[in-house]
């Protein structure tokens, strides 16, 4: 039987305790005036094994770059028909052979086919040539964990199943662009994705970008493989010379590959007392190099950790 879910008020509760012994904002503090706080990593190392989750190999996808791998988690709950859309390219071996071919400093790293020519591109195969715009979800059924700080592009900032997200005052939820995210490339309409091709976000988040465009899930192992891709010129990094682009020899679902074969990788819950404390931890760094306690974490900048079972 399932363990069952923490409720989503953990995180703010968690924190509103930790914050009646948490300095002021700019408040220099002495490092007599309480005892050492335990570090990400102690809390990490003190968990319960039922704070983590594995991942679903149906949502999982492994990107097979000459470096290594990328795995991505889609995030169906959030974009159900890109979601699809995606499962059925990997399926079908679309992204094999094709490359990163975009990469824009400080912004995103994009790829897919980047044919101009529409009868020249790609065949699709069994994935649908339009879909829906999926910008936005409504609040309902989404088990929504907030932050108790300002968020300067929404009413209220916070994780559901593990995925950075913001919502409105009516409880409209989206997927935020935070580093990592995964979005679907469109054109000017909004109904003009389809999932074929995608970018990651390797910047400072560009939240601007928030309730414009697809987002179907993040990177959750590999994104320093991302990260390291070599600019391409200015202005949007688009390397036009095929030598430059990074090749991708395989975009595949983790169900299709052999057991023996996955990574394992296990992420921390975003609904879990282990994840309100790691928070925290990073909210208020009270360890001897700090003087300052901030009191205050952006979205964008909550540690999401993942760690390896398998060794690697």
């Amino acid at each position: 039987m399932a363990a069952p879910r923490p409720s989503s008020l953990l995180l703010p509760l968690a924190l509103a305790l930790a914050l009646a012994t948490t300095p002021r904002p700019g408040h220099a503090q002495d490092a007599s005036e309480e005892p050492p706080a335990p570090g990400v990593q102690e809390i990490l190392d003190a968990s319960p094994a039922g704070d983590w989750r594995t991942p679903d190999p149906d949502n999982t996808l492994y990107m097979e770059l000459e470096g290594g791998r990328v795995v991505i988690e889609l995030a169906p709950a959030f974009a159900p028909a890109h979601a699809d859309n995606i499962r059925a390219l990997a399926r079908g071996g679309f992204w094999d052979g094709l490359s990163i071919y975009r990469a824009q400093d400080n912004f995103v790293v994009q790829f897919g086919d980047p044919t101009e020519d529409e009868d020249g591109r790609r065949p699709l195969g069994s994935a649908r040539a339009s879909l829906p715009a999926e910008f936005e979800r409504p609040g309902a059924g989404l088990e929504f964990t907030p932050l108790p700080d300002v968020d300067g592009w929404s009413h209220q900032a916070g994780f559901v199943e593990g995925f950075p997200a913001a919502r409105a005052a009516d409880g409209t939820t989206w997927l935020a662009h935070c580093y990592g995210v995964v979005g679907a490339g469109r054109d000017m309409e909004p109904d003009s994705s389809n999932g074929s091709e995608l970018y990651v976000v390797i910047g400072q988040a560009p939240r601007q970008l928030d309730r414009n465009i697809t987002t179907v899930g993040r990177v959750i192992d590999g994104m320093e493989l991302l990260s390291a891709t070599a600019r391409g010129p200015e202005p949007m990094g688009f390397h036009e010379d095929p030598a430059r682009r990074v090749p991708i020899g395989s975009i595949r679902l983790a169900s299709e590959v052999p057991a023996g074969e996955r990574t394992g990788i296990e992420l921390l819950r975003t609904d879990s007392r282990t994840f309100a404390a790691v928070t925290e931890a990073r909210r208020n760094r009270r360890d001897a190099w700090y003087h300052v306690a901030a009191g205050h974490i952006d979205l964008c900048n909550v540690p999401l950790p993942a760690r390896k079972t398998d060794g690697s």
